[in-house]
């Protein structure tokens, strides 16, 4: 399966039991909700899922747990954060064997890599396997920048073929539209600029609170690429106080509650990560309350573009 590397793609969480151990049961459930909400991939081993708790058993699991559970509706996509070229090659390997579609990269991890050595990580994994690659450009969180320049290096090797945008920089899709046009195509990673970079020429939205409201996500993606925009705004504008919950330390914390209150997750999380307390949980769970209790009636809008 090839990947167009547009419209909604979940970073989807990790279910676990109150034991401690994969809860396979609620992540198909999930994903079900995911597929029939219509989104256009699924990525797993991010932020959201949990991946560095994770032990080598457990992702390669997960890995054809989805493949199988997709039915090769959408392509699934393996995120790859490792401290090595060595491991990054190998974890490429892995996710190819287990039936992977493609790979969405981040910048070798802990060491502080300068422009050449990040080039060359990308392209050294990029030249090891066949699976097309988007990168991820967060250097808020992860410390490196991909810059215009470095991404026209990486523009060689043809199945590097996507960036997920996660600079704040809502400038930078005009940037990478104007200089690669299509050659890559430009998913938004920040779920409260989700609908802004639609407006801005984004293929796609790498999203989170997905996790918990596939139906509503897709539906901003879809009617704002469209042109439906005040429909889009609506929902958009009902979303936002959710959508800030994916710009926290506590981001799997928030969106795990969401999950619950909709019914397609559970709340347990993995040591060191705990579940919210006091007054932050008060916080959330009303946020979460508040969303539930105006969540809008959506107009159909699959098949719209």
């Amino acid at each position: 399966m090839s990947i167009e590397w547009k419209g909604v793609m979940p970073a989807v969480t990790t279910k676990f039991t109150a034991n401690d151990e994969l809860d396979l049961e609620m992540f198909a459930t999930n994903i079900k909700a995911q597929i029939d909400a219509g989104v256009s991939g699924i990525i797993l081993g991010g932020t959201l899922g949990e991946a560095s708790t994770l032990t080598y058993d457990e992702k390669k699991i997960l890995m054809k747990e989805t493949v199988k559970l997709v039915e090769g509706k959408v392509p699934v996509i393996i995120n790859i954060a490792e401290q090595t070229t060595k491991g990054a090659i190998h974890a490429a390997e892995v996710a190819e064997e287990c039936g992977a579609t493609g790979l969405m990269m981040l910048p070798p991890m802990r060491y502080k890599a300068n422009d050449y050595e990040t080039v060359t990580y990308f392209k050294e994994t990029a030249k090891s396997t066949d699976l097309p690659i988007m990168i991820y450009n967060n250097p808020i969180d992860y410390g490196i920048m991909v810059t215009m320049e470095m991404l026209e290096e990486l523009t060689v090797c043809d199945n590097i073929q996507a960036v997920k945008e996660s600079t704040r920089d809502i400038s930078n899709i005009t940037r990478i539209k104007s200089k690669f046009g299509d050659r890559l195509r430009v998913l938004t990673g920040v779920d409260t600029l989700g609908m802004e970079s639609v407006l801005m020429g984004a293929d796609g939205w790498v999203a989170g609170l997905v996790c918990a409201f596939p139906a509503e996500t897709c539906a901003v993606f879809e009617l704002a690429k469209a042109g439906r925009i005040a429909e889009a705004l609506e929902i958009y504008r009902w979303f936002l106080p959710l959508l800030e919950l994916d710009i926290s330390p506590q981001l799997v914390q928030n969106i795990k509650m969401a999950e619950v209150a909709t019914g397609i997750g559970t709340e347990f999380v993995r040591a060191p990560r705990l579940p919210l307390i006091g007054k932050e949980r008060e916080r959330v769970a009303a946020i979460i309350k508040a969303g539930m209790a105006s969540r809008p009636t959506l107009p159909a809008y699959k098949g719209i573009n």
